[in-house]
């Protein structure tokens, strides 16, 4: 099948899908629901919860039908819901509402034409996070990662290597100015490391 065909095969499902087809819904849902869960699970690493995503994005689709646009690029407005809906997910698990600052950020950015793929300010802050983190001491680097990554409290890191809560929380900040200033372009996500100090 050609390039022409398949967009048009794809436009024919869309504008079904529009008119309340729930079989081309299917059809759509099958098409689209590995990849999509693929891109969930590579931030949230839960079966559980990337799941969920995805049925809440497919959801979306379904009850908005009637405002879909078969002449624009369905994988971008997909991925678009998704993405929206997988930033609300990592807000809830980190339990931060400056997560909130960060889809206002994005809101501002993107456009219907912009492929959500390609433009991943948050993928793209993660490689820059990794980046950072070798900036950092050994023992800096594995107190960040214990408790930004990991969810684990000043105490139970001082407890597991053997420090007091002072060091700790000193190596912390030590850690969180260096990374401010080498991801001071990614500020907005920066922020949820940024919780508490």
């Amino acid at each position: 099948m050609t390039h022409c065909e398949t967009i048009e095969k794809q436009r024919k499902i869309l504008l079904a899908v529009q008119s309340g087809s729930e079989k081309a819904y299917k059809e759509l849902y099958e098409q689209w629901v590995s990849r999509l869960y693929r891109f969930v699970f590579q931030y949230l690493k839960s079966k559980d919860a990337s799941e969920d995503v995805v049925q809440e994005t497919f959801l979306r689709i379904w009850s908005n039908r009637a405002n879909l646009n078969p002449d624009t690029s369905f994988k971008s407005y997909l991925f678009t819901i998704a993405y929206h809906f997988l930033l609300k997910e990592i807000r809830r698990q980190l339990n931060n509402p400056l997560m909130e600052d960060y889809v206002e950020y994005l809101n501002r950015l993107s456009t219907e034409t912009i492929e959500v793929e390609s433009l991943m300010c948050y993928d793209q802050f993660v490689e820059a996070l990794e980046k950072g983190k070798q900036y950092l001491s050994p023992r800096q680097r594995t107190i960040f990662e214990m408790n930004k990554e990991y969810g684990m409290s000043i105490p139970e890191i001082s407890e597991k290597l053997s420090i007091t809560n002072q060091v700790t929380r000193n190596q912390l900040c030590m850690a969180l100015k260096i990374l401010r200033v080498e991801l001071r372009q990614y500020y907005p996500l920066l922020l949820l490391f940024l919780k508490d100090f």
